[in-house]
């Protein structure tokens, strides 16, 4: 994570001003701690809590604040996308996940929707309170724990469209890990597909592999917030077989 800089730039006023923060987590326990915590702190100032993805970017739209702490896995709309508005929209506000989410295709999708840092609940205080002075500055600011994800992604630095992962699937891969997101077993993937079990097997392998994921929670939990680009690998595939009759 990158230390508070307290640079002669833009970003110095933050070092006397008020630094206005909305929360945006579904837990209230969650809330009260990080309200607690940061209302600590001098020049921090809690405007507004979401519980929601939609709320979130509402009450952020009202008080224009300086800083969004955004939760990944919300009712209604998750941290991801609420991010990718909020970055669109209020370009002025710094966006940083807040999550206890630890792996590389959430960190990946996070950075991809523009925000402007990935931290964990795991931190300490301390570290927490570094991070929101550090990302006022405009500095990024990550966890220690995502600094080694962040730099195998190299997301800061690739061409590629944001509108998509930097995990690349077959249309094949993209079909297994829908319906294993939809829980069904690999016997009724093989015979949904036509293929045998032990090819499910391979491609679950293969999505693991990619995506990094350490359980089938976690395939699940990638199905989840790229459906849109799984259901775009589809209709692709379709286009391309209509055009090849």
């Amino acid at each position: 994570m990158r230390g508070y800089i307290d640079k002669s730039s833009s970003g110095a006023r933050f070092s006397h001003e008020t630094i206005r923060v909305v929360l945006a987590d579904d837990h209230e326990i969650v809330r009260v701690g990080l309200r607690h915590i940061l209302s600590k702190h001098p020049t921090i100032e809690i405007v507004a809590e979401a519980t929601t993805g939609e709320e979130a970017i509402a009450l952020a739209r009202h008080h224009r604040p300086d800083v969004v702490l955004l939760d990944i896995v919300m009712p209604q709309l998750n941290g991801i996308e609420a991010a990718k508005i909020l970055r669109s929209t209020l370009p002025g506000t710094r966006v940083v996940i807040l999550t206890s989410y630890e792996d590389a295709f959430h960190v990946e999708q996070a950075l991809r929707a523009g925000a402007h840092g990935y931290l964990t609940k795991t931190m300490s205080p301390e570290e927490l309170i570094e991070a929101i002075l550090a990302v006022v500055t405009g500095e990024q600011v990550f966890s220690r724990s995502i600094l080694a994800l962040v730099q195998d992604l190299d997301i800061a630095h690739s061409p590629a469209s944001a509108e998509q992962p930097l995990v690349r699937l077959t249309p094949q891969e993209s079909r297994v890990l829908q319906l294993i997101a939809e829980g069904l077993t690999t016997k009724e993937i093989a015979y949904r597909l036509g293929i045998s079990p032990r090819t499910v097997e391979t491609h679950r392998a293969h999505l693991m592999e990619k995506l990094r994921a350490r359980s089938i929670a976690a395939l699940v939990r990638f199905a989840l917030l790229n459906a849109d680009y799984l259901s775009r690998l589809g209709n692709q595939e379709a286009r391309d077989l209509r055009e090849n009759l």
